[in-house]
């Protein structure tokens, strides 16, 4: 894996912004950057994020299984007691899932790790389907990238073919996030993507403001203009929405939730432990563990010991964008998150990996799943150890 100079095109932001992707610059600085990109090949695509990242999400339903039948898991992974039937249910009964987002480390020389997994409410999603594929068909038409080169993106497809799976045709579903294209011009975009794939699937999509959803007589979710919501794809994390006015009328709401209930384990970092249980020594896995079994130095720690004495990382089971995160080096804490909102939740500590450094900047690949298939690719690289809410995104090709 490379790191390529490339000229940028010259009308980029004018595409950008005709397209809707009105977020390429953040607080005067640059989210989406193609003054380079990142080259891989083929094997290196296939056998090291394509192949691994299916296998994960096979073992991520497995452990998902295990916490499902355990109290003691659902606990330490701090699931909402008078919710746990309606989750356990949920996967049970193998509600459909949409789509989610591994978060790997990889240098191109070995095994990508499993930083986390974003099987909730995954972003960046219109920037990985739609407009790096569109800034590869653009370099290769001006002679930048030779005609061969192609990418590892068929995130839209896949959406179109999953949403046709799990909707009949005429299906109407509400899309919902915080705010709208005014105010929240990122989450609304996912959404927007979203629809496009649901639209192209024979499905009716409607937009409504997360906020703005009501309930009827009868108990049901209903939008601003009254209408009851069928199938809802909410860009609202489940850990929030069960802890919501509202969740104690989830479960007779007769509303079908994309992603469904049981996500709430899936994209939980509680399920990193769990994992490494499971599977121990996986070559894409990190050690990981419950924050009382790290402190009590359980057997499962002290066979880690060597490993985690060089670095670890401590995180809650809840976060975003890198909140809250400690990385700890032979005994002292070398980088702390700015953002400690997520304090109060329970934390784990997974075995540090040093991420690659490219022109000084960390990438991290996020591997997309669509359905049960890894479909896609999209980089996003910081300068910090820790990858926040303004690191950048990269496109990347595969050379022939």
């Amino acid at each position: 894996m490379d790191k390529v100079s490339l000229p940028e095109r010259a009308d980029w932001k004018k595409t950008a912004e005709a397209n809707g992707f009105q977020f390429h610059t953040m607080h005067g600085e640059p989210y989406w950057d193609e003054s380079s990109a990142y080259a891989l090949s083929l094997e290196q695509i296939e056998n090291d994020i394509e192949y691994p990242a299916g296998e994960l999400h096979e073992m991520c339903r497995e452990a998902v299984a295990r916490v499902c039948v355990s109290e003691q898991l659902m606990d330490l992974l701090a699931i909402p007691e008078m919710h746990r039937d309606m989750i356990a249910g949920s996967f049970h009964d193998d509600d459909p899932e949409l789509y989610g987002r591994f978060d790997l480390i990889y240098d191109g020389k070995g095994p990508a790790k499993m930083i986390e997994y974003n099987a909730d409410t995954p972003t960046s999603l219109y920037e990985s389907a739609s407009f790096q594929w569109q800034w590869l068909e653009d370099q290769i038409q001006a002679g930048i990238l030779p005609e061969a080169s192609d990418q590892f993106n068929s995130i839209h497809e896949a959406l179109v073919r999953r949403f046709g799976e799990i909707l009949p045709k005429g299906e109407n579903i509400h899309f919902a996030a915080l705010g709208d294209a005014d105010n929240n011009i990122e989450d609304y975009s996912t959404t927007e993507c979203l629809g496009w794939a649901a639209r192209e699937a024979g499905c009716i999509p409607h937009y409504t403001d997360l906020v703005r959803i009501g309930l009827t007589p009868e108990g049901q979710f209903a939008d601003s203009e009254d209408k009851v919501i069928g199938t809802l794809f909410k860009l609202y994390p489940w850990e929030d929405l069960l802890r919501d006015d509202f969740a104690a009328h989830i479960a007779g709401s007769q509303c079908r939730f994309i992603e469904p209930a049981w996500k709430a384990i899936m994209s939980n970092k509680g399920l990193l432990p769990v994992l490494w249980e499971m599977f121990e020594g996986h070559p894409n896995l990190l050690a990981s563990f419950f924050k009382s079994d790290f402190d009590a130095l359980t057997p499962a720690v002290q066979r880690s010991m060597a490993e985690l004495s060089r670095g670890y990382v401590t995180k809650p089971v809840f976060s975003r964008e890198g909140s809250s995160i400690t990385i700890t080096e032979n005994g002292n804490a070398t980088e702390i998150a700015q953002d400690q909102s997520y304090d109060e939740n329970p934390m784990i500590v997974q075995a540090y990996r040093e991420m690659p450094v490219f022109d000084g900047f960390r990438p991290v690949l996020g591997a997309w799943i669509v359905g049960r298939s890894c479909v896609g690719l999209g980089i996003r690289e910081d300068r910090s150890r820790i990858t926040q809410d303004l690191s950048r995104f990269k496109p990347h090709f595969i050379r022939d």
